[in-house]
Parts: C-alpha cells; sequence; structure tokens
C-alpha cells in the first residue's frame, strides 16, 4: 500500500511523550491510519506493536551503551510470539520465567545457550525440560539447584546454571524492589558462597551470577549506585568462585514514564557509569556484563485500541463506554483500585488531530466503577464508532491483566 507522508505528533498534552506517525488525521502504527488497522484486525479492542519503535529503541541503546554490554530482553514483559522473534534478533539473550515462555523463545530458533530461565516457584518437571533443551537455569534455592544437578544426571548431560542473589541494598525509587531485605527472589548475598561450593561440587556448569535489585526506575543517579554495587557484590562473589564464567548480569531497572509529570530516563549518566564497569570486567573478570530489560525494550512500543460503544452523560460528566476496560489493560486501569489511580495518555486515534475540546471519562463494559480506561481527560470530543488509543501498552497488557473476568472476548494482538 501507499502511505501518505507522515508527521510525528508529540503528546505534550498527556505527559509522558508518546510519538507515532500520524495518517489522514489518524494514529498510524507501521504507518497504517488506526481505522484501517481495526479492519484488517476485524475486531476490537485490540493491541498493536510497532516493530519499528522496537528496533528504533534498541539501537539507540546499542549507541548509547559499550559494545561489550550484553543486552537480553526479559519476554515476561510482552511474550507475543512476533514480539520475540523480533526481539531475539536484535539482542543478545533471551529470560525467561515459565515452561510457556521457555517454549516461546526456543520456537524463535534461538541458541539454547542463550535463554535464561529464572523464577523463584519452577518446579522440577520446567527444570528438567531446561536442563534438557540447554538452557541456563538461574537457580534461586539451594533445591532448584538439587533439581538441575538430579536432572542432569538422570539426562546424562552437565546441567548449565546461574546463581540468582539476593543482594543486601536496593533500586532506591523503584517501582518494584526485587532485592533488599527478605525477600522470595534470589538467595541471600551471605548465603551465595556455600551454594557455589555446591555448584563446584555437584559438577554443574557455572554460567554466572543474576543480581537483580528492582525495576521501573526513572531515576539515573538510584540506577548508576545500584549497578555500581552490583557489580562489587558480584567481582566479590565471583573471586570465591576463582574459576571463569561466561557473564555477570547486572539486572534492568530502567523504566519508563506513564504518568502527568514523569519524564523519560536520562540514559547519558547510566552509559557512561556502564562504559566503566565494563572496562573494569574486562580486566576483572575476562567476561561480559549483562543487563536485562523487558518494559524499557517495548513499553512505547504499543497501543491497546478499544471503540466507543456509547457516550452518555450522569450529573454534568460525560462518559465514552468502550469495548474495552481493565479485563485487557489493568495497569491502565488503576490495578484494581490498589494503588492511587493516575491516567495512561489516552487519545482518540481516528481523530487524532481533533482539538482537545471536551472533558470526558472512558469506561469498560465490565459491571464495576473500577473498569475506567481515562478519568475526566481533556480528549477530542469522541461519539460511539470511535477509537481510543491507550499509549505506553506495549508492556505487561493482556498477559498481566484478568482477561476472563466476566468472560468478555480476549483482546488481540498484532504487530506492525
Amino acid at each position: 500500500m501507499t502511505v501518505p507522508a507522515t508527521t510525528e505528533i508529540r503528546f505534550a498534552q498527556h505527559a509522558p511523550t508518546s510519538f507515532f506517525p500520524v495518517v489522514d488525521g489518524q494514529i498510524a502504527p507501521g504507518g497504517i491510519p488506526i481505522g484501517r488497522l481495526a479492519e484488517r484486525v476485524g475486531r476490537t479492542p485490540f493491541y498493536v506493536y510497532d516493530r519499528a519503535a522496537i528496533s528504533m529503541r534498541v539501537q539507540s541503546l546499542r549507541a548509547a551503551l559499550p559494545a561489550a554490554l550484553h543486552l537480553h530482553y526479559a519476554i515476561k514483559a510482552n511474550p507475543m510470539p512476533a514480539v520475540v522473534q523480533h526481539l531475539a534478533a536484535l539482542t543478545d539473550g533471551l529470560d525467561v520465567a515459565s515452561a510457556q515462555e521457555m517454549r516461546v523463545a526456543l520456537d524463535t530458533g534461538i541458541a539454547p545457550q542463550r535463554v535464561s530461565f529464572a523464577g523463584p516457584g519452577k518446579t522440577a518437571a520446567e527444570i528438567r525440560q531446561a536442563v534438557a533443551a540447554g538452557i541456563t537455569v538461574t537457580v534461586e534455592s539451594a533445591l532448584q539447584l538439587e533439581q538441575a544437578v538430579a536432572a542432569g544426571e538422570a539426562l546424562g548431560v552437565r546441567p548449565r546454571v546461574a546463581v540468582r542473589v539476593n543482594p543486601a541494598f536496593e533500586l532506591k525509587s523503584s517501582g518494584m524492589r526485587m532485592g533488599g531485605g527478605p525477600k522470595p527472589f534470589g538467595i541471600d548475598e551471605a548465603k551465595v558462597p556455600e551454594v557455589l561450593d555446591r555448584v563446584r561440587a555437584d559438577g554443574a556448569h557455572l554460567c554466572g551470577l543474576h543480581i537483580f535489585g528492582g525495576s521501573q526506575n526513572l531515576r539515573a543517579e538510584a540506577i548508576v549506585d545500584a549497578q555500581q554495587k552490583t557489580y562489587e557484590l558480584g567481582l566479590s562473589l565471583l573471586r570465591h568462585w576463582a574459576a571463569p564464567v561466561e557473564w555477570l548480569n547486572l539486572g534492568g531497572g530502567l523504566g519508563v514514564p506513564y504518568f502527568p509529570n514523569e519524564h523519560e530516563l536520562d540514559l547519558a549518566p547510566v552509559a557512561a557509569n556502564l562504559h566503566r564497569l565494563c572496562e573494569r570486567a574486562h580486566a576483572d573478570l575476562d567476561a561480559p556484563l549483562v543487563i536485562e530489560l523487558g518494559r524499557y525494550l517495548v513499553a512505547h512500543a504499543g497501543l491497546y485500541v478499544c471503540r466507543v460503544l456509547d457516550r452518555k452523560e450522569s450529573c454534568g460528566q460525560v462518559f465514552l463506554v468502550a469495548d474495552g476496560g481493565l479485563h485487557h489493560h489493568l495497569a491502565a486501569s488503576g490495578n484494581f483500585g490498589q494503588v492511587l489511580r493516575k491516567n495512561y495518555p489516552v487519545a482518540v486515534a481516528n481523530r487524532i488531530e481533533a482539538p482537545l475540546d471536551e472533558v470526558q471519562t472512558v469506561v469498560g463494559p465490565l459491571c464495576t466503577p473500577l473498569d475506567v480506561l481515562a478519568d475526566r481527560m481533556m480528549l477530542a470530543r469522541a461519539q460511539p464508532g470511535d477509537l481510543i488509543a491507550v499509549f505506553q501498552s506495549g508492556a505487561y497488557g493482556p498477559t498481566a491483566s484478568p482477561a476472563a473476568f466476566l468472560g468478555h472476548p480476549a483482546a488481540g494482538e498484532v504487530l506492525v
């Protein structure tokens, strides 16, 4: 198809900023006007992910970060097979957290040694599958190590393992704190030397250490501090190991802005620090450092699109009732009211160049007052049939939402 000349629109009125091309007055992921895309998908609601936006994010990271640094994709952020296939070709490895994600990763054709399997609740059967496939099992307890060794003995292979460390410190200002104090994730740093001794005694192949302090952080100084502490801790533990490893995984933590007054992470200080750490790692470890990112690679590249079914007024407030809501996009609705709700960036996608001239509330079809996608936002005046787009929706969308709640159809997914 021939796509008209596009312009880029900055949604500054809905901080954080989002960029998508505009064609014929409509948001156009992949250069396809959203109305035409909805016709192609054949139904609403749906998620659409823009492969060019994903590629550009990886390219910008590669340009800023040291060449020696390995970049992994944590597929729990968006396990859609087409998205994982695309990122498998752009990154150095895939991190999975279940047998299903393991199958999605292996279906890309990636070498099994480039896949690592983390998670505090692995079953013995899942560990055996990973060992059989040649995937690295990131052990998070002494029992998981025993199960990996037993699987290797039964299969006649030497299991590939990494040890996940629960550090004594945390990633400050993090949306989710994965380390520091009592945690179900990993092995307390004080106990790791004993576990490393067990790895050696059992004859398993130690690929490296995985140290993950937290995620969804927009403060560069906090990320730099955590990465420096992570490196020092990893170096100390690997000196105890006193043998070569394949890598040291510093975790992730790079956040994305969702709400008003949030801003894009300043990558420059993080990149500068990683350049210094990679230089040290070359001398100290003779092994590469790894960062593992999920949300940061895909969140910006996704839209959740639903259709207005009805327009109504109640006590002077305008409601747009849509066919999509919290059952597909739990995070945008406010996570069942467990946190102070803030609006994601939202727009009337097929009227993106129309003036923002009316305060409207976008609600879903569910029988609960929690089913809200936009609460009293200034939007273009919308009518039944118009398409609503929720930005920053490329991560933790359909697989992180209660799709079976009240029995409505599942959302579609498409990569363009």
